[in-house]
């Protein structure tokens, strides 16, 4: 029964026994068809904004220029202040042997007994090693580049100062909190009302997808804290006038400084006041960050603290991570097998959904339903699987997949930019209070979602740039628990591993599957496919932004053929 578990498949390879049997497996594959959800280029992740020149993308770096000086010193030591003009710089090298039960407690880093009383609240006692080592900087006043891994703490990490100075003056609109993403957005918002609550901090959300007038609303009354995507941000600031006395955070950094904020970027800073404090929060290091972690400041600013990670591992110890070698016509085959018999190490996360948790006299009375059909699947057959994500790089594959599992009786939700945010917000909230089990996403699922007892991560396929594998399997093993992440590799992302081995310092192990016992239900998957694809077809996926798109071009022709003969040169 694929609901039962045949194997454990926790069991690694050598590196030399992994190589000759991907490089044998690549010599006897013979060519197949793709399947429905074939390689494309990764999902635009931005929800306001487009692409632009890395020349717009460089003047936007130049406004915050700080500069780190690298010795050996400071790496043994810890930090150390050093005279530079009339600021100070500060920089805190931590060695990845540091852990989190020798940092100190927050009272011992400034924070004040009431934001101490609500860090308890939440089950956070100790600081961890970013929050350690960039709240007293952010509390002095300087301005800070923070680069820690995922599930390492770091929104609590600015979150503390901006509440301790609104404490003393709660004026509004005091803090801006920029990310790349409308769910990351959602998520720092929570965690400054529970923060911040019983300080009556106020918090507006400025993300696209919602009703602008509403946030306009909002934004009139003067909140303390302003949690926003660029795009959207910028069209409330196009639309209203004044100026906004910010300190300002860049969280996920690395995705923000790209060409394809820039614009929203450039026109920030020209309304941002120049004496503002600003953050830069990411796990990854992109060449854009390092370049201005290494630039020169401007005359009389002063150099901001930086701490970086000095582990070359970019992922956490207590997360296990495999390949596994699939042909690329039988893929859902193994995601089947897979989440009906998941790892042993991780069989214990499973969990009844809510309803059928409750004691009988409180659950909903349901009609009966007609008796289904002797071929079809029967849910009580089904085992759920734990908490899992699965991650693709489309949203069609996406679409694809979740109807894909529904016909298997496996309870799944999709997560991508083609719903509306309403949906996505939906999707999240049903995952998190596990009435389904798997969440299926594309990478706006990525960043910096902070969900309790994610089991397992899944690579659809692999992503197109390693840091991206990064962020994906960092939603799993967050603040020391273990995790699982498996990453399906077909005959044509040999270099795509290797590239993601490079960037994250390790190496992945194989996880080897029973194939005779994988391949039992395959009559059964091929169905389960044949429906997800009509489902799909049937509710004409994607028309609506073909729609958008083919209005958005006849829109820049008008606007191009009007620039030629100097139509509106005036407006």
């Amino acid at each position: 029964m694929p609901g039962k578990r045949k194997a454990d498949p926790d069991t690694g390879a050598t590196t030399a026994s992994k190589k000759a049997r991907f490089d044998q497996w690549l010599s006897d594959m013979e060519d197949s068809s793709d399947s429905e959800d074939g390689r494309a280029e990764p999902e635009n992740r931005s929800d306001d904004s487009e692409s632009i020149t890395e020349e717009q993308i460089n003047k936007v770096a130049r406004q915050f220029s700080p500069v780190e000086e690298e010795n050996e010193k400071s790496a043994r030591l810890g930090s150390r202040p050093s005279k530079a003009g009339k600021g100070v710089v500060t920089q805190r090298a931590i060695p990845s042997a540091e852990k989190e039960e020798d940092a100190v407690n927050f009272a011992e880093l400034g924070v004040h007994p009431d934001l101490v009383t609500s860090l308890a609240n939440m089950s956070i006692r100790r600081p961890t090693p970013v929050q350690a080592a960039c709240i007293p900087a952010l509390l002095q006043g300087l301005d800070c580049i923070g680069n820690a891994k995922t599930g390492s703490g770091k929104t609590v990490a600015f979150a503390i100062p901006i509440l301790q100075q609104l404490m003393k003056d709660p004026y509004g609109i005091y803090a801006l909190i920029l990310t790349p993403t409308r769910e990351l957005a959602f998520q720092i918002a929570d965690q400054f009302a529970i923060l911040g609550g019983p300080f009556n901090v106020r918090t507006a959300i400025v993300v696209g997808g919602m009703d602008m007038i509403a946030q306009a609303i909002e934004l009139e009354n003067r909140p303390h804290v302003v949690v926003a995507t660029p795009g959207r941000l910028v069209d409330h600031l196009n639309s209203t006038s004044g100026t906004w006395n910010l300190s300002r955070v860049l969280d996920e950094a690395d995705r923000l400084l790209t060409p394809t904020f820039a614009t929203e970027l450039a026109a920030l800073f020209q309304v941002l006041p120049p004496d503002r404090q600003v953050s830069l929060f990411t796990a990854t290091m992109s060449d854009k960050i390092e370049g201005i972690a290494n630039a020169e400041p401007k005359p009389g600013k002063s150099r901001p603290f930086i701490h970086r990670m000095t582990d070359r591992i970019e992922t956490v110890l207590t997360l296990k991570q495999y390949y596994l070698i699939v042909p690329s016509h039988v893929r859902e085959v193994y995601l089947y097998h897979l989440l009906c018999n998941p790892p042993q190490s991780i069989v214990h996360l499973r969990r009844a959904p809510p309803e059928k948790s409750k004691p009988a006299q409180f659950r909903r009375k349901e009609k009966p339903k007609m008796k289904k059909k002797q071929d079809s699947v029967e849910e009580d057959e089904i085992v759920q699987p734990p908490p899992t994500i699965i991650f693709c790089t489309r949203p069609k594959a996406v679409a694809y997949l979740t109807e894909f599992l529904k016909a298997l009786s496996i309870r799944a939700t999709p997560l991508h930019s083609r719903l509306t945010q309403r949906e996505r917000l939906n999707s999240l909230n049903l995952f998190r209070a596990y009435v389904v089990p798997v969440l299926v996403s594309t990478d706006v699922g990525a960043r910096g979602l902070d969900i309790d007892d994610v089991a397992m991560v899944v690579n659809w396929d692999m992503p197109v740039e390693p840091e991206e594998y990064t962020h994906r399997v960092g939603r799993t093993a967050r603040r020391g628990r273990g995790g699982l992440a498996v990453s399906f590799v077909t005959e044509r992302d040999e270099e795509r591993v290797k590239r993601v081995e490079e960037r994250i310092g390790a190496q992945l192990e194989e996880m080897k599957l029973p194939e005779s016992v994988v391949l039992e239900p395959i009559n059964t998957v091929f169905t389960a496919q044949r429906v997800a694809r009509m489902a799909v077809q049937e509710s004409d996926f994607g028309k609506r932004e073909e729609i958008h798109k083919s209005k958005n071009a006849k829109r820049a022709a008008v606007q191009e053929r009007d620039k030629i003969l100097g139509i509106g040169a005036d407006q």
